[in-house]
């Protein structure tokens, strides 16, 4: 028995989560191939350039200010940061205040590799949107949908 299905619209492309899903895994897809060139996959990349944000107003980053600063799940940024220190790209020390958590900090490594994906990805993400014409505007809107 085939029963008909209302989907609201006539053809997927009227569908802006399907939109959003699509242009999500295909920019996504472009930023691993891009940051190949220096061993990060995208989401390591995320939490390395969160560390280093925020590092830049405190000593003592934790891994939940990376994951809640990232919008990431603590678990994943957890196992993320295994593999970064395993690479050698981020060191986990004791907290100086609080005894149940570990700051994170770049090691020397880590601040070069960054510096070159940061190079690589503004590159890739100019790519990326360059059929954008008011990038500003577009950036405005995803403001609004992240808040």
């Amino acid at each position: 028995m085939n029963k008909k299905i209302n989907f609201n619209f006539e053809t997927p492309d009227e569908n802006l989560g399907y939109l959003l899903w699509q242009t999500t895994m295909l920019w996504q897809r472009q930023m691993n191939r891009a940051l190949d060139k220096v061993n990060l996959t995208h989401t390591q990349f995320v939490i390395l350039i969160a560390l280093a944000w925020l590092s830049r107003s405190s000593e003592n980053v934790t891994q939940k200010e990376i994951a809640d600063h990232s919008k990431t799940d603590r678990m994943m940024v957890s196992k993320i940061l295994r593999t970064l220190e395993k690479n050698e790209l981020v060191e986990r020390k004791e907290h100086k205040t609080d005894t149940r958590a570990k700051s994170v900090f770049l090691t020397e490594k880590g601040v070069k590799t960054l510096q070159k994906a940061i190079e690589i990805k503004t590159n890739a993400n100019e790519l990326f949107f360059k059929k954008i014409y008011d990038k500003y505007q577009f950036s405005i809107e995803l403001r609004k949908i992240i808040e």
